[in-house]
């Protein structure tokens, strides 16, 4: 005959604790070769000065280059099909509090609001002259109507109509923009018409941007900003009081900075299929560099002949016109793109991959497609992309690959990062606890029975916690865990 279980149940504790696996996934490192002359000196001394990954510059960098083009220009990725692709960037840089992405962004992204500056003074001196000929044309309007009068008295219908269009408003000047941070859609909407080869949203936190587009509230503007990762779609929303606004051209560049206890619930809606609509992997340009582990003095003037050809970049593409055509790959580069192609979509259509991260993959070619044009005009300018470009292009795929593999490592990664923040946190918790107890913590990564039951299981496997069983509870029986001594 069994004995009686007893009423608690220690599982006994064998082994001492043992350290966590590793839960983020080496990345590449940025190299110096895989940006164009004339961006590169300029990347890499902002870096050294602010000692923060040369990484979060480039990013940003490419993200403005590409702002600056907007959609005057595209790039057709096939000789005779009609894809064509805007060179419209979206990118994050992904760092703790300290990583200085603020900062490296910041200096990033000066050319553009120097071009700003500049647009706004020649608007100031449009808007004086507009409002100079509003007055005067008000006063032929009203001096139109009285005349109207007097004709139409007389029965001359077209004389009264003539009088009543010789006093035309002027058209008033819209200012010029290139950077918006912070705009409801309906006001976005309003800016990309008067600015339509298109925009730049810069978020010092992308966190709080993806925050609101979450949830029911947040399905209208999310839809919006879907639509805006192409850049040559358009939109139309109707709203009471506003009434119909029609946006031709939704092309929208998108950079910002982001701390990864942040985006990991946000990988991990991506990831278990609630937020599962592709906005995480339109991010392409998503970097997260290992943090720096050494820190050094720098107190000197910035490399003046680099910073003066980094902002030539700017203003040259900021200064193109509008082409019809479509850039095309030369004979060589287009050999290139179609073997790197073929690789990587059969690669990522094996099963080998997690669907989120097959997803970020299918997007590479449009990403790979708009950074070849973006080298190409930025350093050899040729009529056609040269392999030169292309080849560049394909590095930055290989690197980028890499951290998205870190990235969506957040939501893969068997609780890892979970356990290792309740380690981080034991002293909260107290001795003994519950699952729900650290559920109700809402703390990141911890927000679902599931992910808590992953992460204290782990905890157990390596030691760190013993479980304690009650069953005399006369239901279910009640788990508590304990903290294993060191």
């Amino acid at each position: 005959m069994n004995e009686p279980l007893p009423e608690i149940l220690v599982l006994p504790k064998t082994e001492k604790p043992i350290p966590l696996p590793n839960d983020l996934p080496s990345v590449m490192s940025l190299k110096s070769g895989m940006l164009p002359d004339c961006i590169r000196d300029y990347v890499f001394d902002v870096a050294d000065r602010q000692q923060c990954p040369p990484d979060f510059v480039a990013v940003a960098a490419l993200c403005g280059l590409s702002a600056c083009i907007g959609n005057k220009l595209s790039v057709a990725p096939k000789q005779f099909d009609d894809w064509q692709v805007v060179p419209n960037l979206w990118g994050a840089i992904i760092g703790r509090p300290s990583a200085m992405k603020s900062p490296a962004m910041k200096a990033a992204l000066e050319p553009m609001r120097a071009i700003e500056d500049s647009g706004r003074e020649h608007y100031q001196q449009s808007l004086e002259a507009y409002q100079a000929d509003a007055a005067i044309a008000e006063i032929y309007e009203k001096l139109g109507k009285e005349d109207a009068k007097k004709h139409l008295k007389k029965g001359n219908r077209e004389e009264a109509l003539a009088a009543v269009c010789g006093g035309l408003m002027p058209e008033e000047p819209t200012r010029p923009r290139l950077i918006v941070n912070d705009a409801t859609i309906e006001k976005l909407g309003e800016l990309l018409n008067e600015n339509p080869s298109g925009l730049m949203l810069e978020r010092d936190e992308l966190s709080g941007w993806l925050a609101q587009l979450r949830g029911e509230q947040g399905q209208s503007d999310r839809a919006f900003y879907l639509q805006c990762f192409d850049g040559n779609g358009s939109f139309v929303y109707d709203r009471i009081g506003r009434g119909t606004i029609e946006i031709e051209q939704t092309t929208l560049s998108i950079i910002g900075g982001i701390q990864p206890a942040r985006l990991a619930p946000l990988v991990r809606g991506a990831v278990r299929g609630h937020d599962d609509d592709g906005l995480i992997q339109r991010l392409q340009l998503g970097v997260w560099p290992d943090d720096n582990t050494t820190w050094q003095w720098r107190d000197r003037e910035p490399n003046k002949v680099a910073k003066e050809k980094y902002n030539q970049a700017f203003q040259k593409l900021n200064a193109l016109e509008r082409r019809d055509n479509p850039y095309r790959f030369s004979t060589q580069a287009q050999g290139m793109f179609i073997e790197w192609t073929t690789e990587l979509q059969n690669e990522a259509r094996s099963g080998k991959h997690h669907s989120a991260l097959e997803s970020y993959m299918l997007k590479m070619p449009q990403t790979v497609a708009s950074m070849a044009l973006i080298f190409e005009l930025i350093g050899q300018n040729n009529e056609t992309i040269s392999k030169q470009s292309v080849a560049m292009a394909q590095d930055w795929a290989d690197y980028l690959l890499s951290h998205a593999r870190r990235v969506y490592g957040l939501a893969m990664d068997g609780g890892v990062s979970a356990a290792r923040l309740l380690l981080e946190r034991r002293d909260k918790l107290g001795t003994e606890f519950s699952a729900r107890e650290v559920q109700r913590t809402g703390w990141t990564g911890l927000g679902t029975k599931e992910d808590v039951e992953e992460a204290l299981a782990l905890l157990v496997d390596y030691h760190h916690l013993s479980e304690t069983i009650n069953r005399d509870t006369g239901g279910r029986p009640a788990v508590k865990y304990r903290w294993n001594e060191e």
